[in-house]
């Protein structure tokens, strides 16, 4: 019982809402992972208008490989499962990310995104859009 207290308490603390709905016992375990209202480069987080559909892909990209300069007209959330990205801005900031590290993906902001790393990068992205609209947009830096 206190185990679960102490569970129910550190999700209550961290502010994670709808985690003390849960059933905090010892075969459920709660770990925050990402609570947000901006990306990761500081911008605020928007909704587009219309229709929702939210799209999750898993996206693998092998050792050395790399996404191209794309950028997201929606917002997206990833979580890396394995390896070891790199992502790139047109601005030259860089963030790096290790296995079990969430973020909040930039929006309308040209990146690219690099493996780094020495075995396949495997993350669990979903995208907050808008039926028909698309959720990735391939363009090349203007610098």
């Amino acid at each position: 019982m206190k185990t679960q207290s102490a569970m129910l308490g550190m999700a209550l603390l961290l502010g994670i809402r709808g985690a003390a709905a849960l059933d905090p016992s010892g075969t459920v375990v709660v770990t925050p992972l990402l609570q947000t209202t901006t990306s990761w480069n500081g911008h605020a987080l928007a909704y587009p208008s219309g229709t929702a559909e939210v799209t999750g892909l898993l996206v693998e990209i092998a050792p050395g490989g790399e996404t191209g300069w794309h950028k997201h007209p929606v917002p997206s959330f990833a979580l890396v499962l394995q390896g070891t990205l790199e992502v790139t801005l047109e601005d030259g900031s860089v963030n790096h990310l290790e296995a079990g590290q969430a973020l909040a993906e930039v929006i309308d902001t040209l990146h690219n995104g690099r493996n780094v790393g020495t075995v396949p990068v495997k993350l669990g992205v979903f995208y907050a859009g808008v039926r028909g609209q698309a959720v990735t947009v391939k363009s090349l830096p203007t610098r």
